[in-house]
């Protein structure tokens, strides 16, 4: 089967990590988590109080930063500046300001880059609210995960509270209509469907259920090649 290059987009906790990683471990494929490099650098930025206001400080902080990814146990997890951050960039503070951060051209500069250099062979799947539209327009698969807002509130409160944080459904709620919001609504890359982009809503879906869904449209896809 030829390898090709999947892009999934989609909501503040529709699953479109979990979709990415079953995809990648069936297919043998690499999986990239764009948004954990957003948060990566989110969390440097909070670390080092640097003003995402002043774009000079947000220029020099920048170039402090390395990202890389890690296969440990069997979880992709994330290092930044050769330091496991994994669980920290999973934190309710670091989700108040990623959305922020994210909007800043010169950090999405810098992370759009290091995508795409991620990606410059087929077989890798990416998740993230741009991938699509902006980092790997010429994906031959392009996927936009979406679930209603109750549903991925849920998810979002069950998974912060598996963690240990102290956190009510109404804060959980607020922050993923809040993200998606700016995400929207920035002026660069916006989070949108790409017109080739084909929906899933798994509000309603196990993940077994939408894994085989995305496996039909890969396949599929594959045989038009």
């Amino acid at each position: 089967m030829e390898r090709i290059t999947i892009a999934i987009d989609g909501h503040s906790s529709c699953g479109k990590s979990t979709l990415a990683k079953a995809l990648a471990k069936t297919l043998g494929y690499v999986y990239v988590d764009s948004g954990a490099m957003y948060r990566a650098v989110t969390l440097y930025f909070i670390q080092n109080e640097v003003d995402i206001k002043d774009a000079e400080a947000v220029k020099l902080a920048l170039l402090d930063i390395d990202i890389t990814f890690k296969n440990i146990a069997g979880k992709n997890t994330t290092f930044l500046n050769n330091t496991n951050v994994e669980d920290k960039i999973r934190s309710m503070e670091v989700s108040e300001f990623v959305s922020p951060v994210a909007t800043i051209s010169i950090v999405r500069t810098k992370v759009v880059k290091e995508q795409r250099d991620l990606g410059k062979e087929k077989g890798i799947v990416m998740d993230g609210r741009d991938i699509g539209t902006v980092v790997f327009k010429d994906a031959e698969l392009k996927i936009f995960l979406t679930a209603s807002p109750d549903i991925r509130t849920q998810r979002r409160y069950d998974e912060l509270i598996a963690k240990g944080q102290k956190v009510t459904m109404k804060e959980v709620k607020d922050n993923l209509l809040r993200r998606d919001h700016i995400d929207s609504t920035r002026a660069d890359s916006p989070l949108k469907k790409a017109a080739d982009a084909i929906e899933i809503d798994n509000s309603n879906l196990t993940e077994a259920n939408q894994l085989e869904k995305a496996l039909a449209l890969v396949k599929a896809k594959t045989l038009q090649l």
